[in-house]
């Protein structure tokens, strides 16, 4: 097979070329939210502001690791929300659960105290 036949194939049948721009860029941001996460730790912040920041740049990172490096960014929408749909849901239970427990402690020290 020459060059020419390959012109004219779809772009599945020849694989995914993405500029290695790109690739550098998210390894630059990747970087970045890297060296927040550490200054959150080195500026020494404390209570639900350095768990909040830890959280929202794992996801960030997470995020961009899955979209651009597992080419999430370029499948299908049902294969985005199937690996994306659980993980949420178990986030919202997540949350339920530490209302819920919240909630248990107050009427422990309300009534047990």
């Amino acid at each position: 097979m020459d060059h020419t036949d390959l012109a004219h194939r779809p772009d599945a049948a020849r694989g995914q070329q993405h500029p290695i721009g790109l690739y550098l860029k998210i390894w630059g941001l990747l970087f970045v939210l890297s060296t927040m996460s550490y200054m959150v730790d080195y500026f020494h912040v404390q209570g639900l502001l350095r768990w909040t920041l830890i959280v929202v740049l794992m996801i960030a990172k997470a995020g961009l690791i899955v979209s651009i490096f597992m080419h999430m960014m370029w499948e299908r929408l049902a294969l985005v929300y199937a690996i994306l749909i659980p993980p949420l849901c178990l986030l919202v239970l997540l949350v339920l659960m530490a209302a819920e427990a919240h909630h248990t402690f107050g009427m422990r020290e309300l009534f047990f105290h």
